[in-house]
């Protein structure tokens, strides 16, 4: 990200390795889920990256929200929202069986009052994680790009994955910014997109 222009970003929409240390009913794992170092420099170069007055959302893992809420306040970050996606299904039952995901709506500066706010409370829909151990649906991130992205906008997306973000990002006639780690998301996600 630090050879990426300051202030060029409309915005962020991204799904950080939760610190958990995941793997997944197949054994598949997510890389630097099992320590928190890049945290804080990463959320600083999202708020550098990303223009004034703007949004950046990020889905975290409820067992590091302090991490992740330190991570964002020093980097300039404003919390001014919080989502939940109500999922059909439990992804993981220890002591709760949990049934949704959240994401908080970060704010850099003051931005506009989107012109359709969404509801806190989403639907998830099952995409039975095919292409990535922790896969988003593209269904659920459409109406994020919408409100929080200005037409023609670009969107970001750091932990990119198997690329559910940029499609939902393309689907919503926004230009697009993923970047992978992993060399087989990295495939994935270039795949669906058509960018091989």
């Amino acid at each position: 990200m630090g050879r990426l222009p300051s202030a060029s970003v409309d915005l962020v929409l991204t799904d950080p390795p939760y610190l958990v240390r995941y793997r997944d009913r197949a054994g598949r794992t997510i890389r630097n889920d099992a320590s928190g170092d890049w945290l804080r420099p990463a959320f600083a170069e999202m708020y550098r990256l990303l223009k004034p007055d703007t949004f950046c959302v990020s889905f975290y893992g409820w067992n590091a929200v302090d991490l992740f809420g330190a991570a964002w306040r020093e980097a300039g970050f404003r919390m001014v929202g919080h989502l939940v996606f109500q999922k059909p299904y439990a992804s993981s039952a220890r002591f709760l069986a949990h049934h949704h995901e959240q994401a908080f709506l970060l704010a850099k500066g003051r931005p506009a009052v989107p012109a359709a706010p969404i509801a806190d409370v989403q639907p998830w829909t099952y995409t039975g994680n095919r292409l990535h151990p922790t896969q988003k649906p593209v269904r659920i991130l459409k109406p994020l790009v919408r409100a929080f992205s200005p037409a023609n906008g670009l969107v970001l997306d750091p932990f990119c994955g198997s690329g559910s973000s940029l499609v939902a990002a393309v689907a919503e006639g926004r230009a697009f910014l993923g970047i992978e780690l992993d060399p087989d998301h990295y495939r994935t996600a270039r795949d669906r997109l058509g960018c091989g």
